[in-house]
């Protein structure tokens, strides 16, 4: 078969239920991709954990597969410019740096076993200072307080901090040790400036570790990853291994800033919502962090290399697909995840039914750690059809809710919804969200975004694309728009239920439960 010369970007995209990885061509089409689900680790309730290395063996799995789909489909590897990686943000990572020994699994962004550190937290004296340093509220969410309390409950890992030997990272810095090397053979311990905003120990004005944050933790020992901007010519090495060893990783972004990079979203005002396990929203304020006063998180968008960081306001769901994984797994109340949909939109409304899908609290914009998943106005008439819309009714009305909270941040009106990932391939789905928001949703034909603005990151990197206005084509081609179908009325009476709904379900949890401790 005749090879044919072009220039190609790949991308690792980790995530919180499976790794994929893509290779693009130059406008944005996937030539070749593979995906791998992993195993979830659920320690007891509330606690999500993944093993570090079935990470990097799912990642090396599709790096493998991928590329032999590439090449059987008479492309070379030579024509692969560059990689970018982009990952499931705050989930924590600590090993020993002078072996790469593990020292506990991955603690998960939505794992909620620090709610007591958290509340501890809260009654320091420097606690007010945390916010306007980082963006992100004092919750069970971000990294700091996941290593704190390994640190709390594992010996080993205690030694090897006290001996100044313990390396912290998020899951991009962890695949960057594993797979990657400096340009003269060395380890790796980067990080880019998205995923470093995540943790809590990054000051957002100046893009540096702030030892005033580091101390609050308590972690003055621990060792940091070095901090890079999101598209960078040399700060992440090359693959060390594999069918693409020698390959140039030049781009890293945290998963939903990559979605925003891969929606296009570069101008301020620009929002984008991507519906994966979680539910992201983000919303792009320019070179300034705007901090929230309505529940949000301030965030780095993205920094492309010798250029000024971009800044967003961000409204992170905590349950979104995760929830129909639910329906499916725990329930059996459908055998595949695309039922949902059609099962939701076959009854006129939730017949009453309200589900507050608050597996692990609430996130953006209630930020409630005592709450948990509850399931309002069941009656004898309800069926399963109304539980599964109520579900998707939950992703939807939280979006509203942060929407609402981003308008009143930023004065500015949201007139057209970017939307992506794994629910947004389902119309019905799309349809309901535009009902309850009432703007337009726009889906692009090709919603691998988050895998894509990875690719468009390490493309910056390489030099493969110099401005923005040179993306035109990129994914450009069959969008389609979701108007809304329901009046403001409706669409206020519909709110306030689900607004009740959720004062309802706080106070589930007592301090007791929250201070409830286990065994290692």
């Amino acid at each position: 078969m005749e090879l044919r010369s072009r220039k190609f970007t790949a991308a690792i995209d980790q995530g919180t239920t499976s790794t994929r990885v893509f290779i693009f061509d130059e406008r944005g089409e996937p030539v070749a991709k593979h995906q791998e689900e992993f195993r979830q680790i659920y320690p007891h309730s509330g606690w999500v954990e993944h093993d570090p290395f079935l990470l990097v063996k799912s990642v090396e799995n599709c790096i493998e597969a991928a590329t032999n789909q590439f090449t059987a489909a008479g492309y070379s590897t030579r024509d692969i410019c560059a990689l970018g990686i982009t990952n499931q943000r705050e989930t924590s990572l600590v090993w020993d740096i002078r072996n790469g020994e593990v020292l506990h699994n991955a603690i998960v962004w939505a794992d909620s076993r620090t709610a007591h550190i958290v509340r501890q937290l809260k009654l320091e004296d420097t606690a007010n200072a945390v916010l306007p340093k980082t963006g992100l509220p004092l919750s069970t969410y971000p990294s700091a307080v996941k290593v704190k309390w390994i640190l709390e409950h594992s010996k080993v890992a205690r030694d090897v901090y006290e001996a100044g030997y313990l390396a912290f990272g998020t899951v991009d810095t962890w695949l960057l040790y594993n797979l990657a090397e400096g340009h003269s053979g060395e380890k790796l311990h980067v990080t880019d400036v998205t995923n470093a905003s995540r943790t809590m120990f990054l000051n957002i004005n100046t893009l540096e570790y702030d030892p005033l944050l580091v101390k609050f933790f308590g972690l003055e020992k621990l060792l940091l990853p070095k901090v890079a901007s999101s598209s960078n010519s040399t700060a992440y090495g090359v693959l060390a291994k594999g069918p693409l060893k020698g390959l140039r990783i030049t781009g890293c972004l945290g998963d939903q800033s990559a979605a925003l990079v891969g929606q296009k979203a570069f101008e301020q005002g620009m929002a984008k919502n991507t519906y994966g396990t979680g539910c992201f929203m983000l919303y792009n304020t320019g070179s300034q962090p705007v901090l929230s006063k309505n529940g949000l998180l301030t965030t780095v968008a993205y920094q492309f290399e010798n250029k000024p960081p971009v800044y967003a306001l961000e409204g992170s769901i905590a349950v979104a697909g995760s929830a129909v994984k639910f329906l499916r797994d725990n329930l059996g109340i459908i055998q595949e995840a695309n039922e949902i949909g059609e099962l939701a939109m076959s009854v006129q409304d939730s017949g009453g039914v309200v589900f507050v899908t608050a597996f692990a609290g609430l996130f953006a914009p209630y930020w409630v750690d005592d709450a948990q998943g509850t399931i309002f106005g069941i009656t004898n008439y309800t069926k399963k059809e109304h539980i599964c819309r109520a579900t998707i009714e939950a992703t939807c009305f939280q979006t509203k809710a942060i929407m609402d909270a981003m308008e009143k941040d930023s004065g500015i009106t949201i007139k057209n919804l970017a939307v992506d990932g794994g629910m947004s391939n389902s119309d019905e789905c799309m349809q309901l969200q535009a009902d309850i928001i009432g703007i337009d949703v726009d889906r692009p034909a090709m919603r691998e975004t988050t895998a894509l603005g990875a690719a468009i990151a390490a493309g910056f990197g390489a030099n493969i694309w110099r401005s923005f206005s040179e993306l035109d084509r990129v994914n450009s081609r069959n969008h389609r728009k979701f108007s809304a179908r329901t009046t403001p009325t409706t669409r206020t009476k519909r709110f306030r239920h689900w607004e009740r709904a959720v004062a309802m379900s706080k106070g589930w949890l007592t301090s007791e439960d929250i201070d409830k401790e286990y065994d290692d």
